[in-house]
């Protein structure tokens, strides 16, 4: 995509990483924006069948680079509207996309990277990595990361992770059902890309379908959820 996201392919499996170690892969708008093309690009790839989204260097996410927070700010309005919209856009792209997306937490994932960790239909953690939501520590707020936190988590544990701030290890993040699996940082990628390999080779159609019913079930009633399993039930039928 540009310097700020790699891109690999390795057999069905596409690798995206977050390409700014020198300051621990912190969303600027460009990092941003790239995450958001690489995603869609990743999702409309034939070749592709699983995403992995990781990143260099020893920290998956930094959240937001706050050193571009010196221009957003009310008498730029329309910079503040835009970058919203384009985190907004990208955080919601995961759970649009119809093949899975397996996110790597090499390292520590705060605040904004702390959603993208979290906002792939799997995760795997490396075992000396940390998760993190501290905006309140900088007098923000954990805004639009914490939609998908309440609904992974719970309430209770979501607000004390939004009002305190206080970075969880792998092992709490594991307990809490932020992620899948814990792993050794050393074999965290293999391991993540063998996962994504093995979801890469299932039946495309059957795969998207799951995707697509499990994120329109999630948050409805029961009823209307078990009539939208009723529609999948009955196209599936033509998935041969």
């Amino acid at each position: 995509m540009n310097d700020h996201l790699l891109v690999e392919d390795r057999g069905a499996v596409r690798i995206l990483t977050m390409n700014r170690p020198e300051k621990r892969n912190a969303l600027n708008t460009a990092l941003t924006r790239a995450l958001l093309e690489g995603l869609r690009a990743a999702d409309g790839a034939e070749s592709a069948g699983c995403v992995v989204l990781t990143g260099a260097g020893p920290g998956f996410c930094a959240g937001a680079d706050l050193a571009e927070f010196k221009d957003l700010i009310p008498e730029n309005r329309h910079l503040v509207d835009e970058r919203a919209e384009l985190s907004m856009q990208l955080h919601l792209a995961f759970s649009r996309m119809a093949k899975p997306v397996v996110t790597a937490i090499n390292g520590a994932a705060m605040g904004g990277g702390a959603g993208l960790a979290i906002a792939g239909d799997l995760a795997v953690m490396a075992e000396n990595a940390k998760l993190g939501y501290p905006e309140t520590r900088h007098g923000i707020v954990a805004a639009i990361v914490m939609a998908n936190l309440v609904r992974q988590v719970g309430r209770k544990h979501a607000f004390e992770l939004v009002s305190l701030g206080e970075p969880i290890d792998a092992a709490k993040a594991l307990a809490l059902g932020m992620v899948n699996r814990v792993v050794p940082g050393a074999s965290l990628l293999s391991e993540v890309v063998g996962l994504a390999g093995r979801l890469a080779n299932m039946k495309r159609e059957a795969l998207a379908a799951t995707k697509a019913l499990f994120h329109e079930v999630a948050d409805l009633p029961l009823e209307e959820a078990l009539k939208r399993g009723r529609q999948a039930n009955k196209r599936m039928r033509a998935f041969g």
